[in-house]
């Protein structure tokens, strides 16, 4: 299982491009189709938790994502296995940096590549939130995390997701627990 672990990140980091958002779509495939390591719930709260702790969110989700099959042992293989092709492709990168960037077909390449990665993160952000719960209260933190992200954008206005993460959880312990209050109210 270790080995499995640090091969299937090793792949993930190897062939998926443009950072950490870009790499879910990869993951929930390798994580939650494929391997059955997780759920689709479990990969979302894996996400949040990931997006809400220091450090890059890949090596976040490989950490827990390897940690919950295999403890500690789990998380470095899967850890190492997202990281060493970075490193790798970097180092040799920068063997030749000024003659890759000069390189009118590596700047050709980025623009496809870019176009890919937005794709990619759009489509897994459809198929995350297919997975929310429809009902009032999820439906409504949705449109205004979404409303709040766009404004920040048409502003030019980063908005800080840990906030908004933070925010949601919030709202969801307000109210669920005024739910759960009102109900008992009720029953008596």
């Amino acid at each position: 299982m270790l080995f499995s672990l640090f091969i299937n990140f090793f792949k993930i980091g190897l062939f998926t491009f443009g950072g950490g958002y870009a790499m879910i779509a990869q993951i929930r495939e390798e994580v939650v189709a494929k391997r059955n390591w997780l759920t689709e719930d479990e990969l979302i709260e894996v996400i949040a938790i990931a997006e809400s702790t220091p450090g890059p969110l890949a090596i976040n989700l490989a950490t827990f994502v390897g940690y919950k099959q295999r403890g500690f042992r789990g998380s470095l293989a899967a850890t190492l296995g997202v990281c060493i092709p970075s490193v790798i492709i970097i180092f040799v990168i920068s063997l030749f940096f000024d003659a890759f960037i000069a390189n009118k077909y590596v700047a050709y390449a980025f623009v496809g590549i870019k176009c890919a990665v937005a794709f990619l993160i759009l489509t897994t952000g459809i198929s995350m939130m297919k997975t929310l719960d429809r009902k009032k209260i999820p439906v409504l933190v949705f449109v205004v995390t979404f409303i709040i992200m766009v404004i920040g954008e048409l502003l030019s206005k980063s908005v800080n997701a840990i906030l908004l993460i933070l925010a949601g959880g919030i709202i969801g312990i307000f109210c669920t627990s005024f739910k759960r209050i009102r109900k008992e109210d009720a029953d008596k």
